[in-house]
Formats: structure tokens, C-alpha cells, sequence
């Protein structure tokens, strides 16, 4: 086997600043979508035969990283990429305080999200508390009936029954009322956080959060850190501060703080943060520590999620963090940190039992949801952003569905849960349509008693009598800024290969720049030419394929939820003596005797 250039000899093609022409002559898809390289040229021959090193850098390089600098991110470590907690302001102070709580032994109380980065936070310092011989308490408020962020209520009863000190884990960087009441109450509170600071802080003992207005830049260069990343940080100069005073020195055994990757491989995966830098180092340890089932509680929710295999990143963000969250959307917030911090199997198993069927009870509403949210669509094909909202819809579901709106319609979307007096709404947002500073602009010209959020992801509370203003405003400032990037979409490809060189040889050597999710995408490849073997949907509307090429080559694809899409029905009924280009993401189905590569389709384009 031959590629066009062999990879071998080829030299190494940094990203290109330059449109150039669409790869395969594909401009305008199934989909609508140009198809574009995301870097360099890496159109390959039909056999893989010689594969080497050599498309891996190429991986790294079209995902920013440097030409110098490759050998560190091939195979990520903490010793590559962590750094000195020090770095972070009020690290140091919060670590000092933590250290007296614990050679005093006081009574700590941990508050969290009720999210899967929450969950996971609260349980990774309980757990590193509880190693180091302290017993901490946690709170996790209930999402429906005490909001999110910590309620100075809620604080002060925690401060009036014992607790002399409370760390907030992801959330607490708005809190000024409440941190100014428990301050009152005389109780020290450490704020543990990533989420956009005000230039005021709220009155805490410390803050640490990279996302600070005055955070160094070497700091805020780590913003992108997940709070359950920024805990363990925090746990890391815990250690560092106990190992000075002397501590350890009397035989006491540290911390395993390597054991504690599997809570923040999960937490930043699961609220999607980006994958790069330390972020893909947390991530690719804390895989190596998952597979190990050493976490009572982990190894049972894996056992729920039915994964006998070593877990890979994907089931982080679809099987497990879905399950502790569904405790928080819609069942009993505690459950995810109970689970993760029990040490009794039977225990366990009860709760993850729990969870899943909360999952599948979350999956139901938000069918119900999405299906009367795009109802609404046919309205508003006209407007820039999908507002859509009704009556009795869960508030636990409202972001999901509007994830799901987003990816169906190309454009921004925002569901918003009514009750009699309020509506509850949640947005997300396509690339390069900053939502966030919409909706606080919208707030801030009075149409919204409260919101806020980031460029991909936001949150608001609105009277029902200001919908269509809100609508009305949204449109206008936003339609110029979604037609650019709409106009601009396109399928961003990595490699394009004949059929004959879709194998799990290949697939491997993609996986090998993993993990992969938000800020470091997974290799998309495009596979062509090709004829329709076979075609019917499964489940309720995933597309399955059976793909030949010219050679008789054959291979298995799949394009989840798109039956219904103008690709799904293209490639379902009217395929006939047409061939194809079919791209998406190469995987292995070892469904049979022998492993074989398939192709988790995204988009299709035809070849003549």
C-alpha cells in the first residue's frame, strides 16, 4: 500500500490560515456545509500499510499545539502540565486555612453544586479531608427549590449548627449576599470556583478561581479549568502547606491526591471543559484511575451504565455524568456525592440503581419537552435565535433540550420552563455568537429580572409578559452576528481516505491523541467514494449504513437522531446509483469475532 505522499517522507503541515479549496469538491453537503481541512492537506491513499508518528503530530499541531512542544502533549502527565497552585491568587491562604481546620480537627462543611462538577468537587475534598483524618459534612442545595449559588440562609443554618468552616465548590463567585452573611454569622467561608468574577468580590476568606478579573496571567491562563480541577489544586497545596508544619512527620500517611483523578476526570468532562493543556492531562490519568474500579461508588455506576470495559472519554459526558446529574435535575441532589463518597458496596448499588432509573426518567420529560418545544419551531424559522418556551415544562431539562434545538437548527437556542409567575431559561449558543453577553445585555435594558452566562452557554429568570420583547431583542442583536457564523459553518475534516483504509489500525492511531472533547476535537475523517449497500434506521431515528467502495470494500456506519434530517432521507430512500463522500468519526464495533473500524456519520456529500 501506497498513500498519494507517503506519510514517512512528508513533512509536517501546521494549520492553515487560508480557506483553500473545499476538500473532495465538497461545497455545500447533505448538510449545507462546506468541507474544509482543519489543517494541512492529509488526503491518504486506499492501505495504511507504514503508518507512523507522523499523523499523530499532524493531530497536535492542528489543535494549536507547537511544533517544540509535541512531545508533551502526545502522552499528557501532571508532572508536564500542573502547575504551582501558588500561582493562583488566594491559593496559598486558602490551603492555610484548610490546614488549620484540619490540625484542629473543626467541623468543615463542603456546599456544592447540585452538577456533576459539583458533585465532584464536594466529593474529592470530603474525600481528601476524610484521608487526612477530618470527617467534613457537605450540603448540596436542591436545584428547584433553592436555585442555584449558595443561599446565605442555607449558609447561616450550616454556621448556627456547628460548622466553623464552609468551602463552596463551584459556585459562590456572585455570592456576596450570602458570603456576607455568613460572615456576619462569624464563619469562614473558602470559595472554590471557575465562573466569571465581578470586578467587587464577594466577602470570603479566599477566592480561588482562575476566572478572577485581577487573577495573574499565568493564573488566568488555567480558566478554563473546571471547578473540580481548581479543587484539586487546592488539595495539592493542602498537602504542600500539612507536609511544611510537620504534619506527616509523626507517621501519618498522606493522601493519595493521584486516586482522586477518576472525580476530576469525570467532573471536567462532563461540564465540558475544554481539553487542553492540564485540562487533557486531568483527563487521560484519570482514565488510567477509572479502569482500576478502585471507587466503590464509580465502579457501581459503571456497573449501572452496564460499561465492562476500561471507560474512554465519551462515556464520561454520555453514560456516567448524565446519571449523577439526573440526581440534581430531577430527583435528590445528594445522591451523585453520596455515591461517590460511600464506602459500602450495598450502598452503592442502590444508588447508582437510583440514578439510572432517574436517567431514564429525565430522558422521558425531556422528550415531552423537546417534542413541544419543536412544535414551536415552524413559527420562527425566520427568527435568528429559537426562543421557545411553555408551561410545565421541567426546568431540569430546559438546557439539554436546548442543546438539542441548537444542533437541530444551526442556530441559537433558548427554552425557558413557565410557572404562573416566572419563566426559568436556559440557553446555548453555535460558535461565534457570544449568547452570554446577550443575555446580560438583555438584563441590563430590563427585560429579564435575572441572567448571565458565556459565549456557548447561558441562564435567565423573566416575567412571561416580556417573552416577545426579550424574542424581539435577541433577534436584533444577534441576527447579523448568526448569519456570519452560519454562513461561515463547515465540516472541518482531518483526513480523507478511500474505504479500503478505514480500519482499526487507523482508528487506533487517531485514538492516540486523545482524549478528545470541547477545545481539542475528535479526528473527523471522510471516506469515499462510495455506494449504499444497505440502509434502514434504528432505534428511533439513527441511520444505519452498510457503504462499498469501488473495490468492494465494505464498512458499517451509523448517524445518530438523523432520520429525519435531509441527509437520513437522502441516504434512506433516494441513494439509488448515487455515490457518496461520508464523513464523521472512525471507531472500533467489536461487536464480532474480530474488531472492525465503522464510521459514527455526521455528514454526506455526493461524489458525482
Amino acid at each position: 500500500m501506497r498513500y498519494r505522499q507517503t506519510m514517512a517522507t512528508r513533512p509536517l503541515t501546521p494549520p492553515s490560515s487560508g480557506l483553500g479549496a473545499p476538500v473532495l469538491g465538497v461545497a455545500t453537503s447533505l448538510s449545507g456545509k462546506a468541507w474544509r481541512w482543519r489543517g494541512g492537506n492529509m488526503e491518504l491513499g486506499e492501505d495504511i500499510g507504514g503508518l507512523d508518528h507522523s499523523i499523530l503530530d499532524q493531530l497536535l499541531l492542528t489543535r494549536g499545539v507547537a511544533e517544540d512542544d509535541l512531545a508533551r502533549h502526545a502522552a499528557p502527565t501532571l508532572r508536564a502540565f500542573l502547575p504551582d497552585p501558588s500561582t493562583f491568587r488566594d491559593m496559598d491562604a486558602a490551603a492555610a486555612r484548610l490546614a488549620d481546620a484540619v490540625t484542629a480537627q473543626e467541623r468543615v462543611t463542603i456546599y456544592g453544586d447540585y452538577d456533576v462538577d459539583g458533585a465532584t468537587s464536594a466529593a474529592l475534598l470530603v474525600e481528601l479531608l476524610r484521608q487526612l483524618g477530618l470527617a467534613a459534612d457537605y450540603y448540596i442545595p436542591d436545584r428547584l427549590l433553592e436555585g442555584y449559588g449558595p443561599s446565605g440562609e442555607a449558609l447561616v443554618k450550616l454556621a448556627t449548627s456547628g460548622s466553623q468552616l464552609i468551602v463552596t465548590v463551584d459556585c459562590g463567585a456572585m455570592a456576596h449576599e450570602a458570603l456576607g452573611m455568613t460572615r456576619a454569622a462569624g464563619v469562614d467561608v473558602i470559595v472554590v470556583d471557575h465562573h466569571k468574577c465581578s470586578p467587587e468580590l464577594p466577602p470570603a476568606h479566599a477566592l480561588v478561581n482562575p476566572n478572577r478579573l485581577d487573577e495573574s496571567d499565568l493564573g488566568a491562563a488555567h480558566g478554563h479549568l473546571a471547578a473540580v480541577g481548581v479543587a484539586f489544586l487546592l488539595g495539592v497545596a493542602l498537602v504542600r502547606e500539612l507536609r511544611a508544619r510537620g504534619w506527616f512527620a509523626g507517621g501519618r500517611r498522606e493522601p493519595d491526591l493521584m486516586g482522586l483523578l477518576d472525580l476530576v476526570a469525570l467532573g471536567t468532562v462532563a461540564d465540558v471543559a475544554a481539553l487542553h493543556g492540564l485540562n487533557r492531562a486531568f483527563v487521560a490519568q484519570g482514565l488510567k484511575v477509572l479502569a482500576r474500579r478502585e471507587r466503590i461508588g464509580m465502579a457501581a455506576l459503571m456497573d449501572a451504565s452496564r460499561l465492562n470495559r476500561a471507560p474512554q472519554c465519551s462515556d464520561l459526558g454520555f453514560a456516567l455524568g448524565p446519571r449523577i446529574n439526573a440526581g440534581g435535575r430531577i430527583g435528590e441532589s445528594t445522591l451523585g456525592v453520596r455515591l461517590l463518597t460511600t464506602t459500602d458496596p450495598e450502598e452503592a448499588r442502590a444508588i447508582a440503581a437510583q440514578l439510572s432509573q432517574l436517567n431514564e426518567e429525565r430522558r422521558a420529560i425531556e422528550a415531552m419537552v423537546q417534542e413541544a418545544a419543536e412544535a414551536q419551531l415552524a413559527g420562527q424559522h425566520n427568527m435568528a435565535v429559537q426562543v421557545l418556551s411553555g408551561h410545565g415544562w421541567h426546568p431540569g431539562v430546559i438546557g439539554i433540550v436546548a442543546g438539542r434545538i441548537k444542533e437541530k437548527t444551526g442556530k441559537p437556542a433558548v427554552v425557558i420552563a413557565l410557572d404562573e409567575a416566572q419563566g426559568k431559561g436556559s440557553g446555548r449558543s453555535i460558535s461565534g455568537v457570544d449568547l452570554g453577553a446577550a443575555i446580560i445585555a438583555a438584563r441590563e435594558a430590563g427585560l429579564l429580572v435575572a441572567g448571565g452566562g458565556h459565549a456557548m452557554a447561558a441562564g435567565l429568570t423573566i416575567d412571561p409578559a416580556r417573552l416577545a420583547d426579550f424574542a424581539g431583542f435577541l433577534d436584533e442583536r444577534l441576527a447579523r452576528d448568526v448569519e456570519r457564523a452560519r454562513a461561515g459553518a463547515a465540516m472541518l475534516l482531518d483526513l480523507a481516505l478511500a474505504p479500503g483504509g478505514l480500519v482499526p489500525e487507523l482508528v487506533e492511531t487517531l485514538e492516540a491523541g486523545g482524549p478528545y472533547g470541547v477545545g481539542w476535537p475528535a479526528p473527523r475523517i471522510a471516506v469515499g467514494p462510495v455506494r449504499i449497500v444497505k440502509a434502514d434506521i434504528v432505534g428511533k431515528d439513527h441511520v444505519r449504513l452498510i457503504a462499498a467502495g469501488n473495490d468492494g470494500r465494505s464498512f458499517k456506519a451509523i448517524a445518530f437522531r438523523a432520520a429525519e434530517s435531509e441527509m437520513g432521507q437522502t441516504l434512506l430512500h433516494r441513494h439509488q446509483g448515487r455515490r457518496f463522500h461520508l464523513a464523521g468519526r472512525a471507531k472500533i464495533d467489536d461487536w464480532g469475532n474480530r474488531p472492525a473500524a465503522e464510521l459514527q456519520l455526521e455528514d454526506a456529500a455526493f461524489a458525482d
